[in-house]
């Protein structure tokens, strides 16, 4: 299993009723200002790298961790292989943390540097959040 938490194990039913919790998450109101403060939060960093499998190493962070970074979250004592603390440390639903620690860790096929993988991410973001008509 992966530090998402999402294993092979998941399908049928229970597969499309935690996709429907995904997408509530991500398209929910608080999931969309996280998802605006997070792009944010990666805009502002001096270096565009992320790594994976952790939330910080070596004053390098995964995608949630540059959030924590920039909110001042103690991250040494979250266990990043548990979504449900990471998801309550940072104020989000626990399938938002598990989607975004997926896509951060294995949403790409290929190697990719971290550099790369900050601009997977960073339009990744950029492509789930909602548009609002002025």
């Amino acid at each position: 299993m992966s530090r998402s938490g999402y294993s092979d194990d998941c399908e049928n039913w229970s597969l499309i009723c935690w996709r429907g919790a995904v997408t509530s998450a991500m398209k929910g109101k608080r999931g969309q200002a996280f998802l605006l403060e997070l792009r944010d939060a990666m805009d502002a960093m001096p270096e565009k790298r992320l790594v994976a499998d952790v939330l910080e190493a070596d004053g390098q962070f995964c995608t949630i961790g540059v959030l924590g970074a920039k909110r001042g979250i103690n991250m040494e004592g979250l266990d990043p292989d548990d979504r449900e603390d990471v998801a309550k440390a940072f104020g989000i639903a626990p399938a938002l943390a598990a989607e975004i620690v997926f896509m951060n860790d294995e949403g790409s096929w290929n190697a990719e540097t971290p550099e790369e993988r900050w601009v997977r991410m960073r339009e990744w973001i950029e492509s789930n959040i909602q548009q609002v008509a002025a």
